[in-house]
């Protein structure tokens, strides 16, 4: 049995909490917040032994083997280090961290520490999405020659929103545009030219992003996010041979369309179960059995990878943080 432990109460902790009820062997024995009556109504909700008022002390709590960290992404840093130094696995909500730099050095502390560290990029962990690494892998398309994902909400958000205020890491490019880019990086890899432009608003973040990967091999990444308005959140990946058509919500398909040439669309799919979150959490149990300290479906190198796009857009399109 892995017992878990969640650090955080938002909306995103609920969804996972609800998937670990779908996870074999997996148990929510703690949960951590910063308001000690917030994590005794989420521990009533979701059933937990232990709600504690302070992150320390749910990294302290002898009965927890791992911890998922479900802050808002400006607090990332200082609740994975927390969970880390007391010896703690980690689960950490993407993005990592802010920029390159605080990620790098979770990475290295998790690594002095032999302790497993992993980012929750739960997209990348989807039974449809590899299933199309699998058909691309096979020669299904040919060579993947285009990717496009976009994903944009309507908003509108008041100013004092995670997703507007500078000191909350707000913005559209490290909510929304993470998943765009990882996409394309999974498929094309880190791209050799960048270019991106955002209308930014009156906090200094990012409202509206355009983002252009180019790859030397000739193979171009059209990716977009922002918070003006809700897109159709799909993705499609051009082949030399083919395309793969997500639908809506593209990081979390139930199917997937393959286009060949010269042969009918087939759509394949699978039954959509819960939210989503639970593959992550099997994934992170899987390493923890087996002795690992990162996941080789998400290793460090991929998160600071990405990170490092992340950084190279934000710089790019101005946006900078406090």
């Amino acid at each position: 049995m892995t017992r878990w432990g969640i650090l955080a109460t938002g909306h995103i902790a609920s969804r996972f909490a609800e998937d670990l009820r779908l996870v074999p062997d997996a148990e929510l024995v703690a949960v951590g917040s910063r308001a000690a009556e917030s994590a005794q109504r989420f521990a009533d909700t979701y059933g937990a032994k232990h709600a504690y008022g302070s992150w320390v002390e749910l990294a302290a709590d002898p009965e927890v083997d791992v911890i998922y960290v479900a802050t808002p992404h400006a607090a990332h840093h200082e609740a994975a280090m927390t969970c880390l130094t007391a010896g703690k696995a980690v689960l950490l909500e993407k993005p990592f961290t802010l920029d390159l730099a605080s990620s790098t050095e979770l990475v290295d502390t998790a690594r002095a520490a032999g302790v497993f560290l992993m980012e929750a990029m739960w997209m990348r962990m989807n039974p449809m999405i590899l299933r199309a690494v699998q058909l691309i892998a096979d020669g299904a398309i040919g060579t993947v020659r285009g990717v496009r994902a976009d994903f944009g909400v309507a908003g509108p958000f008041p100013p004092e929103h995670r997703m507007r205020s500078v000191a909350l890491g707000g913005g559209a490019l490290l909510d929304l545009g993470i998943y765009p880019i990882s996409l394309a990086y999974l498929l094309l890899g880190v791209p050799q030219h960048i270019r991106s432009w955002a209308k930014l608003g009156p906090e200094g973040t990012d409202e509206n992003t355009g983002i252009l990967f180019g790859y030397d091999t000739g193979a171009l990444a059209t990716l977009s996010c922002g918070m003006v308005g809700a897109s159709e959140l799909s993705a499609s990946i051009t082949g030399s041979t083919g395309r793969i058509d997500l639908p809506e919500p593209f990081f979390r398909p139930g199917s997937l369309t393959l286009h060949r040439d010269g042969v009918e669309p087939e759509t394949i799919s699978t039954e959509v179960v819960g939210n989503g979150y639970q593959y992550e959490a099997i994934e992170v149990q899987r390493c923890l059995a087996a002795g690992l300290t990162e996941s080789p479906m998400v290793p460090h190198s991929t998160t600071l990878e990405v990170m490092a796009l992340l950084d190279t857009v934000r710089e790019q399109i101005g946006v900078r943080y406090v």
